[in-house]
């Protein structure tokens, strides 16, 4: 028999703990014990004006934020309405159940204004940093470097050739911006080749064919990162190609020393980190040991004698060919660095080996940069077990660049020009740093009993 539904008058008094509603294992419950925004107050302090409306907390707007990356929720409008919804996401934002929910097109105020006046988003990050080496987290022996493209919010179809420019009546936050950083070593002044394609809505956007497939608009995330639990240490924003990611580099150790005091013994990278002037400033001017493929391009393909087969004399300061003649430098320094080490001409014209060393040539020339010491350091560090381990390790960032792509969506922006660009990879990476507290700090068995 199908009974009717007895309709009872509800409860008078209703007791209701948001608290008691989160489970002790969610993952909001496990990153709350890390956040601690004490003095974030007081640095936002100048930003903000006694008189008018009151102000929303901006630890409010950080927490929500933090709640929109760890869970994967770009989208500002969907994480106030998330955030309005949730029970778990409205007690790690402190809101109750009463609590109002800012408006979505607050944070863009905010974003675009006092975050970016005061630098709050890398300070947020930077006080994660600082947690994760309070719990033993971050080593600090060995760092790795890397970089990926994230895509641009800008439609590749749209985009106008990099000869013609831009229309001079264009005018977006997005093209102040670009015009900004023109001199700027990140982006503007990285290169002085003109882009294929330059994109109307973000022109600070690279155009680039790198993943093979059809070319799109991009930025370069680019971290480092502690090869003990791969936490990222340091993020910066540049422009997608290699000079700046070896610029962006150089700044990221620069910045870690400065900020936590941390100096690597080594670092590992690819070969993109692997020119002469990368190894030279790690070894020479650093002190580190470069755990990096050597960028070389002195292989020839001609059958002819390459620079691998003179043997350099270290003491001496020259070079002996395969019949055993010298060549020596006069010290002058000549394209990008480099000495030139000659032949006589009078041993060439003789020597039995001139159609295999310079068919075309009186007399052979050998280059050698001035950073050709830190090279070789580097092809000897590439032959030992410590170079392995180091290549093992570095596979971390590539599977912390998978997960920052599939988890937390990183895979493309939703904010425009290289202020956008730097607000979301920091986001992502205190995100990404908070997710690897929780999981490698499990909860306090008394806060699990409660």
């Amino acid at each position: 028999m199908i009974g009717e539904r007895q309709v009872v008058q509800g409860a008078l008094f209703y007791e209701f703990s948001l608290e008691s509603h989160v489970p002790a294992e969610h993952m909001l419950r496990s990153i709350d014990r890390f956040i601690d925004f004490g003095d974030m107050r007081r640095r936002f302090a100048p930003f903000y004006i006694s008189t008018g409306r009151p102000s929303i907390d901006p630890e409010l707007l950080i927490r929500m934020l933090i709640v929109g990356y760890c869970c994967g929720i770009r989208s500002e409008r969907r994480l106030c309405e998330e955030v309005h919804l949730n029970l778990a996401y409205r007690w790690f934002c402190r809101l109750g159940l009463e609590g109002d929910v800012p408006d979505h097109s607050t944070f863009s105020k905010n974003r675009h204004g006092r975050f970016r006046d005061s630098d709050l988003l890398r300070q947020v990050f930077e006080t994660v940093v600082r947690r994760c080496m309070a719990e033993g987290l971050v080593g600090g022996e060995g760092f790795a470097v890397d970089a990926s493209l994230i895509k641009a919010d800008a439609n590749r179809q749209r985009g106008v050739e990099g000869s013609k420019g831009l229309a001079p009546d264009m005018s977006s936050r997005a093209v102040d911006e670009y015009l900004a950083v023109l001199d700027d070593a990140a982006f503007g002044g990285a290169t002085e080749v003109t882009p294929k394609f330059i994109s109307p809505a973000d022109p600070a956007a690279r155009w680039t064919g790198a993943h093979g497939g059809q070319a799109f608009f991009a930025y370069s995330a680019n971290y480092l990162i502690d090869l003990d639990h791969a936490v990222i240490v340091d993020v910066e924003a540049t422009t997608a190609i290699r000079q700046a990611e070896v610029t962006a580099a150089r700044t990221m150790i620069e910045r870690t020393e400065e900020r936590f005091n941390l100096y690597p013994e080594r670092l590992a990278g690819d070969s993109a980190y692997g020119s002469a002037e990368m190894l030279g400033w790690l070894v020479e001017e650093r002190g580190i040991e470069p755990h990096v493929p050597v960028f070389d391009k002195s292989k020839r393909t001609d059958g002819s004698f390459s620079r691998d087969d003179f043997d350099y004399d270290h003491q001496g300061d020259v070079y002996f060919c395969p019949a055993g003649k010298m060549l020596t430098c006069k010290g002058t320094v000549v394209n990008d660095n480099q000495l030139l080490y000659r032949a006589s001409k009078y041993d060439c014209d003789r020597c039995s080996f001139k159609p295999r060393c310079c068919p075309k040539e009186p007399a052979r020339k050998i280059p050698r940069s001035i950073h050709e010491g830190a090279r070789d350091l580097a092809r000897d560090i590439a032959k030992t077990d410590a170079y392995r381990t180091s290549r093992c390790q570095r596979k971390k960032v590539e599977m912390l660049f998978a997960h920052l792509k599939r988890i937390l969506r990183l895979d493309r922006l939703r904010l425009r020009g290289p202020c956008g660009a730097r607000d979301e990879f920091l986001l992502a990476a205190t995100a990404q740093n908070l997710r690897k507290l929780a999981k490698m700090i499990p909860m306090p068995q008394l806060a699990i009993a409660t």
